[in-house]
Parts: C-alpha cells; sequence; structure tokens
C-alpha cells in the first residue's frame, strides 16, 4: 500500500486554512449600509453579535432559563452558547475551581468569538478578583491589590479603540447578565434589544454628592461637561440622590447607598453606577448592590467586589463611557474601555446594547451624505468598485474627521460599491478640545 501523499496532505492543509481565513474575514466583516444602487462599507467600530459567547451553568435553572432567552433575543447562532456546570449560589470560587472552569469553557469557544456574557449573579467573585475580571484576564493576583489600597495590574483594553479584543489583545471583556428572577433578567434584555439604533434623547446626570470619599469623580466633571456640549446633554448636580427625573440617560455618583431610585425613569439603554466598596457584591452586603440600578430600569452598572478604596482607575471613567457608548459601541466595549483597573470590578447588564449604533446614507446625484457617529476622529480615504469583490480604486482625496462628528459629504461619482478606510490616527490631528 502506497504511504500518505505529503504535497497533497500540505495543499489540502494550505486550502483548509485559506477557507478558514476567509470564513474569518466574513465574521470580521464592517458594517454596510445601503442607499438605492449605492452600497457603503464602514470601518469595523464595535462587537457583532455572533462574536458574544454565552456562558451558562447547567446546575442552576435560572442561568440556564435566563440564557436561552437571551440567545433567541439576540438571535445568536447555537454554536455561541457554552455550558459548565458547578454549585450555584455562592458568593466566591476559589482560584483553583475557577481555573477548571475557565479551561472548560476556552476549549469549548468557538474561534471568532471576542467576549463572553455570564447568565448568573453568583458566584460574583474568584478570591480577589471579579468573576468577569477573572474570566477575561484569567485568574492572577496581579489584578488585585496587594496591600490596602495599593493600585492593580493595568488593563490594555482601557482605551483600546478597535472592535476585535481576542484578535488584537488575547482577552475577551466579560459582563454578567444579572438578575435574581426571570421577570428582571427578561426586562433587562428586552431594554438593551429595544435601545439599539434608537439615538434616545436623554440626559447625563454627573452627580457630585457630600460624601467626601465617595464622590472622588467628580474632579472629572466640569471637564466632561465641556467636551460633551453638542453631542450629549450633560448636566452636572449637586445633590445626594436625583429624584423625580424622567430622561436618565447616565447617572454617575458616589454614595453608600443611592436614594430616589424609584422616582426616577430610564431610557432603554441607560448606564448608571455608584462609587463605593461593595457595590459589585450582588448579594449579602450591607451596602447598595450594583443590581438595583438594572432592577432600577438601567441597562448596566458596575461595583466592585472586594475592597478596592477610592482608586479613581479602579472605577469607570465617566468621560470615557459616554463617548466610547455614544459613538457606538456596545454596552459591553463602552463599559470595559472605561476602566484603568478592572480586576476588582463587576461589569453588569445587557452587553449588546447599543443605542447610538446608527448609519445612514443618503443618495444624491454626485455625493454621498453620511449620518453616523462611529468615525473616529482621523483622516479616511474613500474607495470605490463597480463589483463588491473589487478590485477597489482608491479616490483622490482625504476626508478629515473632526472629534464628535457625525456628519459627512463623500464624493459619489459612480454607482456602485464604496468603501470608507482609516488611513491616519487622531494622533495625527491638528490640536482640538477633546
Amino acid at each position: 500500500m502506497r504511504g500518505p501523499d505529503l504535497q497533497a496532505i500540505l495543499r489540502l492543509s494550505c486550502w483548509i486554512r485559506a477557507i478558514n481565513a476567509c470564513l474569518l474575514s466574513l465574521l470580521l466583516s464592517p458594517p454596510t449600509v445601503s442607499a438605492g444602487s449605492l452600497q457603503l462599507s464602514l470601518p469595523a467600530h464595535r462587537l457583532q453579535a455572533d462574536e458574544l459567547a454565552v456562558i451558562v451553568n447547567d446546575a442552576d435553572p435560572l442561568s440556564v432559563q435566563i440564557g436561552a432567552y437571551y440567545m433567541k433575543a439576540r438571535h445568536l447562532p447555537a454554536g455561541n452558547l457554552l455550558h459548565v456546570s458547578f454549585p450555584p449560589g455562592r458568593a466566591g470560587m476559589s482560584a483553583a475551581d475557577f481555573s477548571r472552569l475557565r479551561t472548560t469553557i476556552e476549549q469549548a469557544t468557538p474561534a471568532n468569538i471576542q467576549a463572553y456574557a455570564i447568565t448568573w449573579i453568583a458566584p460574583f467573585r474568584v478570591e480577589c478578583m471579579s468573576i468577569t475580571s477573572a474570566l477575561t484576564f484569567g485568574f492572577d493576583k496581579s489584578w488585585c491589590s496587594a496591600h490596602r489600597c495599593a493600585p492593580t495590574r493595568h488593563s490594555p483594553y482601557f482605551g483600546y479603540r478597535g472592535a476585535a479584543p481576542y484578535r488584537d489583545l488575547g482577552i475577551r471583556p466579560t459582563m454578567g447578565i444579572a438578575a435574581a428572577s426571570f421577570a428582571d433578567a427578561r426586562a433587562l434584555i428586552d431594554r438593551g434589544v429595544a435601545a439599539d439604533a434608537t439615538r434616545p434623547p436623554g440626559t447625563a446626570y454627573l452627580v457630585s454628592t457630600n460624601d467626601k470619599a465617595r464622590n472622588v469623580r467628580s474632579v472629572y466633571y466640569p471637564r466632561i461637561v465641556d467636551a460633551m456640549q453638542g453631542w450629549i446633554d450633560t448636566q452636572l448636580v449637586e445633590t445626594d440622590a436625583l429624584r423625580d427625573r424622567h430622561d436618565v440617560l447616565f447617572y454617575f455618583t458616589g454614595k453608600l447607598r443611592v436614594n430616589g431610585l424609584d422616582t426616577l425613569t430610564f431610557r432603554p439603554g441607560a448606564v448608571a453606577d455608584h462609587l463605593t466598596s461593595a457595590g459589585g457584591q450582588l448579594t449579602g452586603t450591607g451596602q447598595m448592590s450594583a443590581l438595583r440600578w438594572l432592577q432600577a430600569g438601567a441597562t448596566g452598572s458596575f461595583g466592585t467586589v472586594v475592597e478596592p478604596c477610592n482608586l479613581l482607575g479602579k472605577f469607570p471613567n465617566p468621560g470615557i463611557l459616554i463617548d466610547s457608548y455614544t459613538a457606538g459601541a456596545t454596552l459591553i466595549e463602552a463599559y470595559w474601555k472605561s476602566v484603568q483597573q478592572p480586576g476588582e470590578g463587576i461589569f453588569i447588564g445587557e452587553p449588546l446594547a447599543a443605542p447610538f449604533d446608527s448609519v445612514r446614507i443618503e443618495n444624491e446625484d454626485d455625493r454621498i451624505v453620511l449620518h453616523t457617529r462611529s468615525l473616529s476622529p482621523g483622516y479616511y480615504a474613500l474607495s470605490w468598485s463597480a463589483d463588491p469583490v473589487g478590485p477597489y480604486r482608491t479616490l483622490p482625496g482625504r476626508l478629515l474627521v473632526h472629534y464628535h462628528q457625525e456628519d459627512f459629504v463623500l464624493p459619489r461619482p459612480h454607482d456602485g460599491y464604496y468603501r470608507l478606510s482609516a488611513v491616519d490616527t487622531a494622533d495625527q490631528l491638528p490640536k482640538q478640545k477633546r
């Protein structure tokens, strides 16, 4: 019998790699919008739904129920549902138990997955790390305070401008779809889905309290108000608690407990959190749990699971969060990008909520009018092809996108297929208010 044909095997291996690369490029393909006989592709700016894997605990009926509902609500592929099994309800998990859990998850994760969603409240902690950070980075004590009030390792995802964190950084950010009941989970998920591309009107409330230890983020507030002019209605309010506001899009404060939540109306997709020591201890804490924000109508929140002290880097930077979220990022991306030292903090909410991911074009006589918030500052090149597979020809000139610009005019010499590609970053732009 003849042995295997080595050349044939090598050729087959090359074909398989080429097919896999092609499939991956399709999964990571940029967003496209059409108008009549014209089609425009933009640079990828956010996580896509099929790049999120949902992890359920088969030993927890509520986790399984939430996972099934979320998969259906977001039309996720069946292969994106990952199964683990461990005793539910414990606040914490040992590093050894977690290591086995994470190995099971990693082995089952499809290659295209860029982020995770978990569907349980507890455990919310792996020793000194939050469960969401431990799943993202792996358990490592460098993400925890070496001594009381010590800073921790910095996240490579902080301020990251891309849309594929696993491909670029080797990490998969994680968020918990946290709820104490299925009714709460369903309401949370429905709010997130309903928010998509709605560009909801509303106000970002930056609340400065009399709690000196927990009010440290107020140092950011004046600059944020200035930077958001003409972009998002942002108000700096000096009070211990907002009351009777019915347009809450963002609510950031520092307080042990936040009163008046029952008097507020949150917009679908709204984000809210309070800087305190134990907000991420979702159950069994004397401080207000971050879960209360979701129960009150917010779509995302954050809290720390062990004593962080009031180091600013361990909590969301409201300016970065607002900027990223209102530029079309998903909730999970915007929240994660806003925390410099996230090892001790848990992210909860509906991960794929994207209220400001909206793209619209108008096909006029000799130009394309583009309306979107998703283009980062910098220079862009426009290319054209008569055929969707190319070849594409780069058109003369460059489009300069300014900070918080959302309306653009592009040349349209022909019908057909257009691509807008970044050619420079904001670092090369002339100085401007940011």
